[in-house]
């Protein structure tokens, strides 16, 4: 659905499976003017109350790690023409920064994350619902890649967050909300050039 001429995409997947990667490329070529997009890695719970080692404990691929009613609350703000304030989130220290980021309304907004389709209302409050799917492997890989270079991790603890909880809660939570997608694109590839075209083409129909 659109909402008083927002269109919101909500474009979810396992983790590594292309969606921050898409949502930028998707901004970089429409403009930040005509696209914001909304992280729901930044509505992670702020862990700040609890001893360093036991926020590491936490299970952040489960669905109780994200504020949901805040980002629904967020999204009914900007459908009414307000402005909002993002919380920003440190992956390393688990806990919300004391700066925000304030977001517009523009046409479209696309909403990133590996359980973006989970939550029924704001399921309903989107107009297009995608899925990216990648091979486990491919996914795997690049996630060891990615936490190494830009999260200050190290193998052995990547690993055993893939083993103990990332995969896991794909399988239980984030593979089933295809079943909600309107798009399922599979790509076998780092870059999704067949996810691009695709949306690309859509968002083009709404903007001309």
């Amino acid at each position: 659905m659109n909402n008083n001429d927002l269109y919101i995409f909500g474009i979810s997947g396992g983790t590594c499976s292309g969606k921050t990667y898409l949502s930028k490329s998707i901004q970089k070529y429409f403009g930040k003017e005509k696209i914001n997009i909304i992280k729901l890695d930044s509505y992670y719970h702020d862990l700040a109350h609890l001893k360093f080692e036991d926020r590491e404990k936490n299970n952040f691929d489960h669905p109780s790690s994200f504020d949901f009613e805040l980002l629904y609350q967020h999204l009914s703000y900007i459908i009414n023409n307000q402005t909002i304030e993002i919380p920003i989130y440190d992956y390393k220290t688990h806990t919300r920064t004391q700066e925000v980021e304030k977001i517009f309304k523009t046409k479209i907004v696309i909403i990133e994350g590996i359980l973006t389709l989970y939550d029924k209302k704001i399921r309903d409050l989107m107009y297009r619902k995608i899925f990216l799917e990648k091979p486990t492997e491919l996914r795997k890989n690049l996630r060891l890649k990615r936490d190494k270079k830009h999260r200050a991790r190290t193998n052995e603890s990547i690993n055993l967050q893939y083993t103990n909880s990332v995969e896991p809660m794909y399988i239980k939570y984030v593979e089933k909300t295809k079943e909600y997608a309107d798009i399922i694109i599979k790509e076998d590839t780092i870059k999704d050039s067949n996810a691009f075209a695709i949306l690309s083409k859509e968002i083009n129909q709404i903007l001309n």
